[in-house]
């Protein structure tokens, strides 16, 4: 395969910010999903599209770091180093997870007795295996109760899968059609469902597969085909376009309006922040939120659910909210550094480098640019 990306070996850094915005963005959402549950009503309506983003960033930065050395990689190390980059963190969100499920001090001892120490250990060992166990109670049929948003890890672990055994050996040709079909796929589901906050919970399971077969399917694209936009635009308006679409005015049954940001305006913003640069303190600050974005993403969720009860059995002020969310928000960030500093960094260093012992390979360089994750729902 021909591609100038491939041969720059570049760091797309605009992508890194446009990850940690969209990841930013996610926590925010989840905290009004509580503070007001009509998404018509709430400032950030559609950032559960964010997680359809982070399935296009995830083929296009998949593509870019293995479509070439995949085959000389063979299969077992390509899976391996998947696992490497991902599974850390499920391991890291799901011990949080629980302790958040049985600590919660204002849903008290009944929500426990409720489940029972069967179910509490089994959707446990499920997380840990990324395996759904949506039977647990008060967490809505999620999929992932004890880390809700590890649906679209599920996901991303399941097209991982399917790039390693068939999307690393079709032409062009076949990508195209697999991505017409994937188009008429997901555009179906949304408009059965009148919009694509599907995918996470036991009754809309399928939907997920549908949103990351053609996100993924769309980034792969962009890079394959060498879509990328040559473009001194830098961060700062890509950001504004990308936070202007999580924050469009949400409308019952705008699945259309859905299907053209996911189908349209997500591809071009790849296209656009793969065609530019950062530099100085934007560049920096880009780096840092795309590291933070994966971390972030998988620790948050447990403080928006004590966030969440807290509401329901406090009822504060409105001032007082909003407080709680500011503490909640900054608390996740937090934790989400913390998380990627003494964890998450230096557990896949170690296991890379016990790898490379053993394999004496080269480490996966998509370590530079961590995948979705993304993720967001």
């Amino acid at each position: 395969m021909e591609n100038s990306l491939l041969k720059s070996k570049q760091h797309f850094e605009v992508l890194d910010g446009l990850r940690g915005l969209a990841a930013l963005s996610i926590v925010v959402f989840h905290l009004y999903e509580f503070i007001t549950p009509d998404y018509t009503k709430s400032p950030i309506g559609h950032g559960y599209l964010a997680v359809d983003f982070f399935f296009c960033l995830s083929g296009f930065v998949i593509g870019y770091a293995y479509d070439e050395r995949a085959p000389k990689l063979g299969l077992r190390v390509f899976f391996r180093n998947r696992l490497i980059r991902l599974h850390p963190m499920v391991i890291w969100g799901s011990v949080i997870g629980l302790l958040g499920y049985i600590f919660d001090p204002f849903t008290g001892t009944a929500s426990i007795a409720e489940a029972g120490a069967g179910k509490i250990i089994l959707a446990f060992l499920c997380s840990l295996l990324m395996l759904p166990f949506p039977w647990l109670p008060g967490r809505f049929n999620g999929l992932f109760p004890y880390n809700t948003p590890a649906w679209s890890l599920f996901m991303e672990y399941i097209i991982n899968i399917v790039y390693g055994l068939v999307l690393l050996r079709i032409s062009k040709r076949w990508l195209l059609v697999m991505l017409a079909l994937s188009a008429v796929w997901i555009a179906a589901v949304a408009r059965y469902r009148g919009w694509i906050i599907t995918g996470w919970d036991s009754p809309t399971f399928t939907d997920g597969f549908a949103r990351v077969t053609f996100s993924f399917l769309a980034g792969l694209t962009v890079y394959r085909f060498n879509l990328v936009i040559p473009n001194r635009l830098g961060f700062l308006l890509p950001g504004v376009l990308l936070l202007g679409i999580f924050m469009f005015p949400h409308y019952n049954n705008d699945w259309i309006t859905e299907m053209i940001l996911v189908m349209l305006a997500f591809p071009l913003l790849l296209s656009l922040g793969a065609g530019t640069t950062a530099h100085g303190w934007i560049r920096r600050c880009c780096v840092f939120t795309g590291r933070l974005s994966y971390p972030l993403y998988m620790t948050h969720i447990w403080a928006v659910w004590l966030f969440g009860n807290y509401l329901a059995a406090m009822k504060p002020g409105k001032t007082e909210m909003y407080l709680a969310a500011a503490a909640v928000f900054t608390g996740s960030v937090l934790l989400g550094y913390v998380a990627l500093r003494f964890y998450d960094e230096p557990v896949r260093e170690w296991l890379t480098r016990t790898a490379l012992k053993t394999v004496k390979k080269k480490s996966d360089p998509v370590q530079s640019f961590p995948a979705s994750d993304i993720n967001l729902n």
